[in-house]
């Protein structure tokens, strides 16, 4: 029995990742703005006792875009009705700090902490669209570096103000009159390169202190700052060696920052197809292959370059030299696919097909996909996954015939042991500031 444990989170992403999984025949057409469908796959995920239920976002499209991001719910909104009919499974939202205004998040985020008794988790983006600009009234859209010089001040401002009130502060003492303790009320008094916040929040500190913070950091500047910030961090690997390095760097980098790396949980995000025979997984895979056409593919593509349209290349030449192009938009993601072009002289056709159609990394029979967890897992790939769905029936597969076996091998909990999502992830609770500051000083 191991004593390390797998963390399980589900993206529950609607009619799917792709351009044409919705036209799968048992697909929901308008899953993305279901609700009944989100509530069903939160059930399977809190069923076989997942730590968290992940919802990612974007705040601009066009005619291209992806069905599910042509038509979609709002992650804060969804999540607070998820939070009314879950008990335990964690709720993480998608908010960018490009877009929004610090204390606007600070004050949605508690109070979905607030309603989920403690849940919730707030996934850090910084928006690499430029379009999004034009939808905010904004005259351009902040260069790569500057988003996270964005993110760091976004977040220390956001975290500033959830310590607004100490955990004791209300007293509710209806015989003296006395709300609160005026002593444990904070006020921020923010003033910084892009953001100015007086505070204090007008909502108490939540069961879990503050809301679990998630990032995916692909790029150089990511990934320092998912290793000094995040909790739990997203990623993406085509391969365990790939994982096993971005594992490495991550923790090396959180020891560096001053952190225990055991704190930080890596999460590359699968897309499991699962089979009780081979030759269903061979029928499914071909399911999920069929989905893909190099049509949509190439259109995919071009979103980590900003929505590069590759159309107007030779599908069949190697792959076209863009220069710069994806630097200022998804840089790690888009860095990643010219260097794999260029090393394995790949066509944009080839290129295109490999980033749509789905792996085999997790395909295969449930033994076969839980020893592949198990393997990434035990040879520090990995601490947990993000499972996203290819085909409709893909989270109900995994969680009844995967999971299970990972529950024999002692690698996923039988029961939750705890009520928070912090718990889920055996995060500490994080002190009040200002109550830390008060303790030290009668020490000293």
């Amino acid at each position: 029995m191991s004593t390390r444990q797998l963390k399980l989170g589900v993206m529950i992403h609607g009619v799917g990742h792709g351009w044409g999984e919705w036209r799968h025949p048992d697909a929901l057409p308008n899953a993305s703005t279901h609700f009944p469908f989100y509530k069903q796959q939160a059930a399977l995920a809190e069923a076989a006792k997942f730590d968290f239920a992940f919802i990612a976002d974007s705040l601009h499209i066009h005619q291209r875009s992806s069905p599910h991001y042509l038509n979609r719910f709002e992650p804060l909104t969804v999540l607070s009705a998820l939070a009314a009919v879950t008990e335990r499974i964690g709720l993480v939202a998608t908010i960018t700090v490009s877009y929004t205004e610090p204390y606007q998040v600070a004050r949605q985020l508690a109070s979905l902490d607030h309603i989920s008794g403690g849940r919730a988790g707030w996934n850090v983006v910084t928006s690499w669209l430029s379009g999004t600009a034009d939808n905010f009234g904004k005259a351009e859209h902040p260069p790569h570096t500057v988003r996270y010089r964005i993110a760091r001040e976004h977040l220390n401002v956001v975290k500033g103000l959830w310590d607004s009130w100490e955990d004791d502060a209300f007293t509710y003492d209806k015989s003296s009159g006395e709300f609160f303790a005026p002593g444990k009320l904070h006020v921020l008094n923010h003033q910084g390169e892009f953001f100015k916040v007086k505070g204090p929040l007008n909502i108490a500190r939540s069961q879990q202190g503050q809301p679990v913070i998630f990032q995916a950091g692909v790029s150089d500047d990511g990934r320092s700052f998912a290793a000094q910030n995040a909790d739990a961090i997203f990623c993406h690997q085509a391969s365990l060696g790939e994982a096993q390095a971005y594992y490495r760097d991550l923790k090396q980098r959180a020891a560096q920052a001053g952190r225990d790396p055991e704190t930080l949980s890596i999460l590359p995000g699968i897309r499991p197809i699962v089979g009780l025979t081979p030759e269903e997984v061979e029928a499914r895979y071909q399911q999920a292959v069929g989905l893909v056409s190099i049509e949509d593919a190439i259109v995919a593509l071009g979103r980590p370059f900003n929505d590069y349209d590759f159309t107007r290349h030779d599908l069949d030449a190697p792959f076209p030299n863009l220069g710069e192009l994806g630097a200022n938009s998804h840089k790690g993601t888009s860095e990643q696919i010219k260097a794999l072009a260029q090393n394995e002289n790949l066509t944009l056709r080839e290129v295109a097909l490999r980033f749509a159609k789905p792996t085999r990394e997790f395909t295969g029979t449930p033994e076969q996909v839980a020893d592949r967890l198990q393997t990434w897992f035990e040879q520090r790939g990995a601490d947990g996954f993000i499972v996203n769905n290819v085909l409709p029936d893909g989270l109900e597969y995994f969680t009844r015939y995967v999971v299970p076996l990972l529950q024999q091998r002692g690698l996923a909990r039988r029961e939750y042991s705890g009520v928070t999502l912090r718990e889920h992830l055996g995060l500490a609770r994080p002190e009040n500031r200002y109550s830390k500051a008060a303790t030290r000083d009668h020490v000293a």
